[in-house]
């Protein structure tokens, strides 16, 4: 791929008081980094300093006004900087959520999408955020997802993807108590929520997405008599998703019972599992392997990714965060940045 047909994608610093400045430092201060995009980091230069300080790195920049200037330029051997102003030094405190922090965030992710919108870049990596932090500082919505879409002018099914390696999950349900769960699972939800995780994968290279989709209830209900959203919702889901026509054969099995499910997807029986809801794939992705869990923002017209962890306040500022997720949230991107070009320019 030439310099000229690297995706564009543009990074993010996260909360400016958790780990995201020294996480970014780290990944682009990697030799391999500029070959899997055209790289462009948003954010304040104080607070890039200061990562660059914490991950003991320096990183060499090129200085361009905005993100319109990403796609046109030649050196992509070094990052892109777009310097703002979102947040001054002194209202920032190393290890806590507050309102300044959280309305940084929003406004470089704006930001982001605004250059999205004008087709400036392809993708976008944020590093971590803390949803409190960014309620505190003017989001309206229960998570960043919801942002992203009423911002983008989503009017479709989206849903969060969870990554680990070549394994995805995708789920019927989000952040919402436990107990409205059920209130959330419905046949068209879940074809939806299946549908968008099968064409993600094939955005992101598999050519032959193998997708199992998980129960609600202990052992899938056991024929009904622990539950019936098995007999009366999710296998119907199934059945009509096979029914369809896919670009690969038999994509879709299920439902399975959650406590297995993840088992014969760590044998390398699935590519991804839909779950019912947030815990459900969470607990899984997360013992399989927490610090290289990556969250794809799933359902929206540019691929957007993030590490899966949080902003570890406990840590922030010591030098100590793994930023193997990270890496794997900027390969992701870029990929999926890469499938994203390649279909506009087919449809141009």
């Amino acid at each position: 791929m030439t310099d000229a047909s690297l995706p564009v994608v543009a990074l993010t610093l996260g909360d400016p008081a958790g780990i995201g400045p020294e996480l970014i430092a780290r990944v682009l201060a990697r030799p391999d980094a500029c070959a899997q995009a055209n790289l462009v980091l948003v954010g304040d230069p104080w607070l890039w300093q200061a990562g660059q300080r914490t991950a003991g790195e320096t990183v060499a920049t090129e200085a361009i006004a905005d993100l319109a200037q990403a796609r046109g330029r030649r050196d992509t051997g070094r990052p892109a900087f777009v310097a703002l102003d979102t947040v001054a030094q002194a209202d920032v405190h190393v290890g806590r959520a507050e309102a300044a922090g959280g309305r940084s965030v929003l406004q470089v992710l704006d930001l982001c999408m605004d250059a999205a919108l004008a087709g400036s870049i392809d993708a976008i990596c944020f590093a971590p955020l803390n949803k409190f932090a960014m309620k505190q500082g003017g989001l309206r919505f229960e998570d960043e997802l919801h942002h992203f879409a009423e911002y983008l002018g989503v009017t479709g099914y989206f849903c969060e993807f969870n990554t680990l390696g070549d394994l995805w999950t995708s789920r019927i349900s989000s952040h919402v108590p436990l107990a409205d769960v059920t209130r959330h699972l419905t046949q068209p939800r879940i074809e939806q929520a299946a549908t968008l995780i099968y064409r993600a994968l094939r955005a992101n290279g598999v050519a032959a997405p193998r997708i199992a989709i998980a129960a609600l209830n202990p052992h899938g209900g056991d024929g009904g008599t622990c539950g019936r959203e098995e007999i009366e919702i999710i296998g119907p889901a199934v059945a009509a998703l096979q029914a369809r026509a896919w670009d690969s054969a038999a994509p879709f099995a299920g439902p399975f019972p959650a406590d297995t499910v993840f088992l014969k997807a760590q044998a390398g029986e699935f590519d991804a599992v839909v779950t019912m809801y947030h815990d459900q794939g969470q607990i899984a992705i997360k013992l399989l392997g927490f610090s290289r869990g990556v969250t794809v923002q799933g359902g929206l017209p540019i691929p957007i990714t993030t590490p899966a962890h949080g902003t570890a306040y406990d840590i922030a500022g010591q030098g100590r965060a793994n930023p193997e997720a990270t890496w794997q949230a900027l390969r992701i991107a870029a990929r999926m940045g890469a499938a994203q070009r390649r279909a506009a320019a087919s449809a141009a």
